[in-house]
């Protein structure tokens, strides 16, 4: 029997707070329990934001957690041409297309057609579902377009994508925390339409984080995916590529998220308090365990 592979996968744009400590923590402790191996990696494919510097500091703040690091670690900047490999084959699968349409036009769109007190529908994120450029765009703009150096996303036709898949999929669920980590796997229906024609690749970025993750977990040989709980639906989108890339599929497991006093999600963006500045600021390991549940 293959031993358990779980992975931890930060991005360097910014400093870790204690939200990425839980799941970091929390994907050691299922390593220990089911006698498992614990993988980094680094998802550096925004070469602008991911800094050297920030992923020095990424990695003393695993040291401080006392989090065992096995090497070497999978680095998304260095992994492109397998990402373009698995592009490639959705796009002779004629699963993906350019799209045109900027995110202001998207905008406007739906502003017009709620106008009229219909609802434009909205991805699990809350982003509209991309309408398509025959919606916006005269058959002439989407030539001038295709035919100039405008930038585009390649998006997966997601209703091709279904007729191809041609059956009704689902994903393996375990328990995330404690004892349910030996719970038994149940099956979830994979709902991938309610997120429409999601980005693979842009023009200048050569992938997604949803490509990335599905040919990384299969890279890596992960055989256990324990991350946030904000990205459950997001599941059902890398079950159907797992399926039409011919990849394995991982169990999964879903961890509860530390949330702020508005009872949001940490992130970079809303400046959660880093664990840099929690540990130079005397907080030890211990008390960060406790002050997260753990």
């Amino acid at each position: 029997m293959t031993s358990p592979a779980f992975r931890f996968a930060p991005s360097p744009n910014g400093y870790l707070h204690i939200g990425h400590a839980l799941s970091a923590l929390l994907n050691a402790r299922a390593a220990v329990a089911l006698e498992g191996r614990l993988l980094v990696r680094v998802e550096d494919i925004d070469q602008t934001r991911c800094t050297p510097q920030l992923e020095a500091e990424m990695f003393k703040d695993l040291a401080w957690l006392g989090i065992p690091l096995e090497e070497p670690f999978l680095r998304q900047s260095k992994n492109f041409p397998h990402y373009r490999s698995a592009l490639e084959k959705l796009q002779d699968l004629g699963l993906v297309y350019p799209a045109y349409l900027t995110r202001a036009e998207i905008k406007r769109f739906v502003s017009d057609y709620e106008a009229s007190g219909k609802s434009w529908p909205r991805d699990p994120d809350g982003a509209p579902v991309y309408p398509g450029d025959d919606a916006v765009l005269s058959d002439a703009e989407r030539k001038t377009r295709a035919d100039s150096d405008a930038p585009f996303a390649l998006r997966l036709d997601m209703k091709k994508a279904l007729e191809k898949v041609g059956q009704e999929l689902v994903w393996s669920e375990v328990g995330a925390e404690g004892k349910t980590l030996f719970a038994s796997p149940r099956p979830v229906p994979v709902d991938a339409s309610a997120w429409g024609d999601v980005v693979l690749a842009r023009k200048d970025t050569p992938t997604s984080y949803h490509l990335s993750v599905v040919v990384d977990d299969a890279r890596q040989g992960i055989t256990d995916v324990l991350r946030g709980k904000d990205l459950y639906p997001a599941t059902s989108v890398h079950r159907i590529l797992q399926e039409l890339l011919g990849l394995p599929q991982p169990r999964y497991r879903h961890h509860r998220l530390v949330l702020d006093e508005d009872g949001r999600k940490l992130s970079k963006s809303t400046h959660a308090t880093s664990l840099r500045s929690l540990r130079e600021n005397g907080l030890t390991h211990v008390q960060l365990r406790n002050l997260i549940g753990l």
